[in-house]
């Protein structure tokens, strides 16, 4: 195999993607699909779900709560009977989270930020390591951000989740390398979208400046001055899958156009 085809995803690959009817999610269900792969995504959305099944008939694509144990349990019930198996679980569903001092931050928002971007991390890769085990081609794939290894004032809730995702990427690596399991984390940096859009905006009325001068701010902290797209961050997801990548784990990869600080 030349180190060209090494570059083109294993083929075939059964691809589960949390939080995959909409933003980052969609895009990475999309670039797996024109891969080749078998993809199922779930959602909390229905509106989303319904919008995802329009465009990619045929797709399996179920709706699920993360912040639900049993709706997790539910969607791996669903991988196994329609599946069959499963390659590569992208670790995707994740909100943004309050916006504002530690003080003011209620424990119902730290809770809901943790449940969803960590634990529901947990649970999905608790319930996908039986079958990565069974795969010739296991990958669990998390989305963190650059703010896993940055720290983000007013955003505490959100930077302590995506600090930790990479500590649970790390050790799962060691854990299941013995199995042959990759286990690999993207940090994606300022993404261009209606997400980030009400970040800043979030983030423009705290410390009380224009949206459009907050804006700036952002691209100024970045080295190469651009927000990075979802394609970039699925380029990456892609790559990780095939066989150019078959030694690449515990990794934390930012797709960020290097972001300086926060």
């Amino acid at each position: 195999m030349s180190v060209l085809q090494r570059l083109q995803p294993y083929p075939g690959l059964r691809v589960l993607i949390s939080g995959g009817a909409a933003g980052i999610g969609e895009v990475l269900a999309a670039a797996y699909l024109e891969a080749g792969a078998q993809v199922h995504v779930c959602d909390v959305s229905e509106p989303a779900l319904a919008a995802f099944r329009a465009k990619y008939p045929g797709t399996l694509a179920t709706c699920a709560d993360v912040s639900d144990a049993a709706q997790i349990e539910a969607v791996f019930k669903v991988q196994r009977e329609q599946v069959g198996g499963l390659d590569v679980l992208v670790n995707n569903a994740g909100i943004a989270g309050p916006t504002g001092g530690i003080d003011s931050i209620s424990d119902a928002e730290w809770q809901a930020t943790i449940n969803i971007n960590l634990t529901a991390q947990y649970r999905f890769a608790h319930h996908a390591v039986p079958m990565l085990k069974q795969s010739s081609h296991g990958h669990m794939l998390h989305i963190a951000s650059v703010a896993g290894r940055l720290g983000y004032a007013w955003r505490t809730p959100y930077a302590a989740t995506k600090w930790a995702i990479v500590g649970l990427m790390k050790s799962l690596a060691a854990e299941l390398g013995a199995s042959d399991i990759r286990v690999n984390a993207l940090l994606p940096g300022i993404v261009e979208g209606p997400r980030m859009d009400g970040v800043i905006r979030a983030r423009a009325e705290q410390v009380g400046v224009p949206e459009a001068a907050m804006r700036q701010e952002y691209l100024n902290k970045i080295s190469l001055k651009r927000m990075v797209t979802a394609e970039d961050v699925a380029a990456m997801a892609l790559f990780l899958c095939s066989p150019a990548a078959r030694n690449v784990t515990g990794q934390a990869i930012s797709v960020d156009g290097n972001v300086e600080y926060l």
